[in-house]
């Protein structure tokens, strides 16, 4: 037994490839098929209910984890749902209920918003995490851990 095998903790470079998907099997992100993510646990690349699925793993690891949403990304806050006028949005921008789009905070960073209700007048958009409320299936293969 090799008992010099490095684990994915606190503060440990990782690189690995790492899939999100819905309950329904739609794939949210993935980096298979593309680059590694290469990052250092807490340095906010990832939400830290999500780096918290992958403590203990280490290289060669092929994972699939069942989570919920709000564990990974925090539990869905009801003073995050907000009612725009129509006429903050631009011209003729079609909105659906489920659909994720970009908004600029007053400090000039992007959050998304997911369109809750939408009428002539008004848009219900919530801005919680837009995978908090839903059931996930995690996929994480490590490939290095130092």
């Amino acid at each position: 037994m090799n008992t010099n095998i490095v684990k994915i903790g606190p503060g440990r470079q990782v690189t690995l490839h790492l899939a999100v998907y819905l309950d329904d099997g739609t794939e949210v992100l993935s980096s298979f098929g593309d680059e590694p993510i290469r990052f250092r646990m807490g340095d906010g690349t990832l939400a830290s209910g999500l780096e918290s699925l992958l403590v203990d793993l280490e290289p060669g690891a092929n994972e699939q984890m069942l989570a919920d949403g709000a564990a990974l990304f925090g539990t869905p806050d009801g003073a995050l749902k907000h009612r725009v006028p129509r006429s903050d949005l631009p011209k003729g921008f079609m909105l659906e209920p489920g659909q994720v789009i970009q908004f600029q905070t007053p400090g000039g960073q992007e959050t998304p918003g997911t369109v809750l209700t939408a009428d002539d007048t008004e848009v219900e958009i919530d801005f919680n995490h837009p995978l908090a409320r839903r059931r996930l299936r995690i996929h994480a293969q490590v490939l290095d851990v130092f």
